[in-house]
């Protein structure tokens, strides 16, 4: 089987997509930049293409099938990236993988702690030799109503975490889990978590159906000061709706590993440029925001689950077996 993988990361990833090609028996076509209509044609003659976050477009799904392309694997969780009503028209299929959610969970438990705590602040503030008080005063964690909207394998483990830290837990998902029982009471809605709940940690895919789902309306229900964290996807919150909430005072604090339209600006060195993504600029000028380059996921074993996965999914489906990563 031959598969071409785009945006090749030889500094993490090249380890990992050497040792599991020869396992698998794969020959590898790669190109270090994302894939595009310039750099489609590199494609041609493989049967599998592996992508990060790059945006496929329709135009790029079609020029991929011309190609021969049967099968489009995202090394990523998420696949909103790429148009599936695109695939789905002319016959591409689409995979994702899966990899371990301690990542992520643990991820979340820092930006919840640093959040609380009013990391960001202290920090500056050692760094210029100010060691004072006044301002720098934080939370304890067991004194909050935390929801967790979205309970799959990331929220589930997130929502064990929080369990260690004796907080009062309420969660949401269309999908209920029993092993979240354990820990966390299910509401009926999700208004119940704005209304209840001092800190909402989000944790569920983008689709339409809930993009802007935490916007000025949403806000409006939340208790004063309530802490958003979001590690899952950018559009889930309303950027705007968020600054505004941050600038009355709504909204007390926020961890964000996401955020809209990043597409293009995370993963690159930028330092000599001038960013055009002014929101951005905005929350991270706000003391009480911590904003990282959506880099949850990343640890040893989820790069290696990622590589290892992208390639099996296409090893699956090329000997006809059952996929479990496919997006149906």
């Amino acid at each position: 089987m031959k598969l071409f993988v785009y945006s090749y990361r030889t500094f993490d990833e090249d380890v990992y997509f050497r040792e599991f090609s020869k396992e698998y028996g794969v020959e590898l076509g790669i190109c270090h930049q994302g894939p595009s209509m310039e750099n489609a044609h590199l494609a041609e003659g493989y049967d599998y293409i592996s992508i990060l976050t790059s945006k496929i477009n329709a135009a790029l799904v079609r020029r991929f099938r011309e190609l021969g392309v049967k099968m489009i694997s995202t090394r990523t969780i998420g696949y909103d990236h790429i148009d599936l009503d695109a695939a789905r028209a002319c016959g591409m299929k689409v995979s994702n993988v899966t990899y371990s959610p301690e990542c992520v969970a643990d991820y979340t438990m820092l930006l919840i702690l640093m959040s609380i705590r009013k990391m960001k602040r202290i920090l500056q503030r050692a760094e210029l030799n100010d060691f004072s008080l006044p301002g720098i005063q934080g939370g304890e964690l067991h004194n909050f109503t935390v929801g967790v909207i979205g309970t799959g394998k990331i929220g589930q483990a997130v929502i064990r975490d929080l369990s260690g830290f004796g907080c009062k837990i309420y969660a949401y998902d269309v999908y209920r889990s029993e092993s979240v029982k354990e820990y966390a009471d299910y509401v009926e809605n999700v208004q119940e978590i704005y209304q209840k709940c001092d800190l909402i940690t989000l944790h569920m895919p983008l689709f339409e159906s809930n993009f802007h789902m935490i916007d000025e309306k949403a806000m409006a229900q939340m208790k004063d000061g309530v802490v958003l964290i979001n590690t899952a996807r950018g559009g889930l919150i309303d950027t705007k709706a968020l600054i505004k909430g941050l600038e009355t005072g709504k909204v007390g604090a926020a961890g964000l590993d996401v955020i809209e339209d990043e597409f293009g600006l995370y993963y690159k060195d930028l330092k000599s440029k001038c960013l055009s993504k002014h929101d951005l600029c905005i929350l991270r000028s706000f003391p009480n925001v911590v904003v990282t380059p959506h880099m949850a996921f990343y640890t040893d074993q989820a790069v290696s689950d990622m590589v290892k996965n992208s390639i099996l999914s296409c090893c699956l489906n090329e000997r006809g077996e059952e996929n479990p990563w496919e997006v149906k």
